[in-house]
Protein backbone atom coordinates (compact mmCIF):
# COMPACT_ATOMS: atom_id res chain seq x y z
CA UNK A 1 0.00 0.00 0.00
CA UNK A 2 1.80 3.12 -1.18
CA UNK A 3 0.45 6.57 -0.36
CA UNK A 4 1.56 9.48 -2.52
CA UNK A 5 1.40 12.69 -0.90
CA UNK A 6 0.74 15.36 -3.29
CA UNK A 7 -0.97 17.71 -1.68
CA UNK A 8 0.18 20.40 1.10
CA UNK A 9 -1.53 22.27 3.88
CA UNK A 10 -2.89 24.65 2.00
CA UNK A 11 -4.85 22.23 -0.12
CA UNK A 12 -6.05 20.54 3.16
CA UNK A 13 -7.36 24.06 4.72
CA UNK A 14 -9.06 24.38 0.89
CA UNK A 15 -10.90 20.81 1.12
CA UNK A 16 -12.01 22.13 5.04
CA UNK A 17 -13.00 25.31 3.77
CA UNK A 18 -15.26 24.18 1.28
CA UNK A 19 -16.48 21.05 2.99
CA UNK A 20 -17.95 23.95 4.90
CA UNK A 21 -19.99 25.64 1.78
CA UNK A 22 -21.19 21.78 1.36
CA UNK A 23 -18.71 21.14 -1.60
CA UNK A 24 -17.00 17.94 -1.94
CA UNK A 25 -13.06 17.54 -1.94
CA UNK A 26 -11.38 16.60 -5.49
CA UNK A 27 -11.20 12.86 -6.18
CA UNK A 28 -7.42 13.13 -5.84
CA UNK A 29 -7.91 14.23 -2.31
CA UNK A 30 -10.60 11.62 -1.43
CA UNK A 31 -8.74 9.29 -2.76
CA UNK A 32 -5.41 10.35 -0.86
CA UNK A 33 -7.81 10.13 2.28
CA UNK A 34 -9.11 6.38 1.86
CA UNK A 35 -5.53 5.53 1.49
CA UNK A 36 -4.43 6.83 4.78
CA UNK A 37 -7.59 5.27 6.76
CA UNK A 38 -6.78 1.94 4.96
CA UNK A 39 -2.90 2.02 6.65
CA UNK A 40 -4.93 2.47 9.99
CA UNK A 41 -6.58 -1.14 9.28
CA UNK A 42 -4.07 -3.67 10.38
CA UNK A 43 -4.07 -4.48 14.08
CA UNK A 44 -0.33 -4.82 14.09
CA UNK A 45 0.06 -0.79 12.70
CA UNK A 46 -2.32 0.21 15.52
CA UNK A 47 0.05 -1.29 18.10
CA UNK A 48 3.10 -0.13 16.45
CA UNK A 49 1.91 3.48 17.11
CA UNK A 50 0.88 2.81 20.52
CA UNK A 51 3.66 1.82 21.45
CA UNK A 52 5.23 4.70 19.83
CA UNK A 53 2.63 7.61 21.74
CA UNK A 54 5.07 7.73 24.52
CA UNK A 55 8.11 8.27 22.37
CA UNK A 56 10.22 6.81 20.38
CA UNK A 57 11.82 3.19 20.06
CA UNK A 58 13.94 1.23 18.17
CA UNK A 59 12.45 -1.75 16.03
CA UNK A 60 13.82 -4.55 18.97
CA UNK A 61 11.79 -2.61 21.49
CA UNK A 62 8.65 -2.11 19.70
CA UNK A 63 8.90 -6.00 18.64
CA UNK A 64 8.84 -6.63 22.28
CA UNK A 65 6.58 -4.30 23.27
CA UNK A 66 3.79 -5.76 21.12
CA UNK A 67 4.72 -9.20 20.71
CA UNK A 68 5.77 -9.75 17.37
CA UNK A 69 9.07 -10.54 15.19
CA UNK A 70 11.20 -8.03 14.53
CA UNK A 71 10.92 -8.81 10.74
CA UNK A 72 7.42 -7.84 11.24
CA UNK A 73 7.78 -4.27 12.97
CA UNK A 74 10.27 -3.44 10.04
CA UNK A 75 7.86 -4.77 7.17
CA UNK A 76 5.13 -2.41 9.04
CA UNK A 77 7.38 0.41 9.38
CA UNK A 78 8.06 0.96 6.08
CA UNK A 79 3.88 1.20 5.38
CA UNK A 80 3.88 3.71 8.30
CA UNK A 81 6.82 5.78 7.11
CA UNK A 82 5.50 5.88 3.73
CA UNK A 83 2.35 7.10 4.85
CA UNK A 84 4.14 9.57 7.03
CA UNK A 85 2.73 8.74 10.33
CA UNK A 86 5.88 7.22 11.73
CA UNK A 87 9.55 9.02 11.10
CA UNK A 88 13.44 7.54 12.52
CA UNK A 89 16.70 9.66 13.74
CA UNK A 90 19.57 7.73 12.80
CA UNK A 91 22.61 7.49 15.18
CA UNK A 92 25.19 5.04 13.84
CA UNK A 93 23.73 1.95 13.34
CA UNK A 94 20.50 2.73 16.12
CA UNK A 95 17.66 3.81 14.09
CA UNK A 96 14.98 4.72 16.63
CA UNK A 97 11.31 5.45 15.52
CA UNK A 98 8.63 7.98 16.91
CA UNK A 99 4.89 9.32 15.70
CA UNK A 100 5.46 11.58 12.84
CA UNK A 101 3.77 14.20 14.31
CA UNK A 102 0.87 15.60 17.10
CA UNK A 103 -1.80 14.68 14.23
CA UNK A 104 -0.95 10.78 14.69
CA UNK A 105 -1.34 10.72 18.20
CA UNK A 106 -4.79 12.67 17.86
CA UNK A 107 -5.99 10.47 15.54
CA UNK A 108 -5.45 7.09 17.47
CA UNK A 109 -6.79 9.27 20.50
CA UNK A 110 -10.06 10.32 18.68
CA UNK A 111 -10.24 6.84 17.31
CA UNK A 112 -10.43 5.15 20.58
CA UNK A 113 -12.31 7.91 21.70
CA UNK A 114 -15.23 7.08 18.72
CA UNK A 115 -15.52 3.28 19.45
CA UNK A 116 -15.14 3.53 23.27
CA UNK A 117 -18.61 5.71 22.93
Amino acid sequence: MEIEHTHNHEAAEHALKHLNDGEMPNEELLYDLADLFKTFGDTTRIKILYALMNGGLFVGDIATTIGVSQSAVSHQLRVLKQARLVKFTRDGKNVTYSLADDHVYTMLLQGLTHICE
